[in-house]
């Protein structure tokens, strides 16, 4: 069965970073769009970040531009998201999803799935 693992989350203090990484298990990520979403509690699940197949095109959040930034290693086949900046209401559990083909924010439209790692912002 198709895998994504994510790590990275933990603990950080408002103003602190972190960098999540999604790595795949039993397939290459290449030819595919992978999107970083979020759930807090009580919360729906939102689209953070997402980048294309190829790298080419990256789409972010309004409520995450220009602090967080999405990479790919397809060598390595892995897709990284730096957080920097951090703000409390970007705690969440994070999670990677993939779909051939084109960004998408709705998390209906992708197949693949991490089991998500937990972001917490605190003091």
């Amino acid at each position: 069965q198709l895998q994504l693992v994510e790590s990275g989350g933990g603990l950080v203090q408002p103003g602190g970073s972190l960098r999540l990484s999604c790595a795949a298990s039993r397939f290459t990520l290449t030819g595919y769009a992978i999107t970083w979403f979020r759930q807090a509690p009580g919360k729906e699940r939102e689209g953070v970040s997402c980048i294309t197949s190829g790298g080419g095109s990256t789409k972010y959040a309004d409520s995450v531009k220009g602090r967080f930034t999405i990479s790919r290693d397809n060598v390595k086949n892995t897709v990284s998201l730096q957080m920097n900046s951090l703000k409390p209401e970007d705690t969440a559990i994070y999670y990677c999803a993939a779909r051939p083909g084109t960004c998408s924010d709705n998390p209906l439209v992708y197949s693949y799935w991490g089991q998500g790692t937990q972001v917490t912002v605190s003091s």
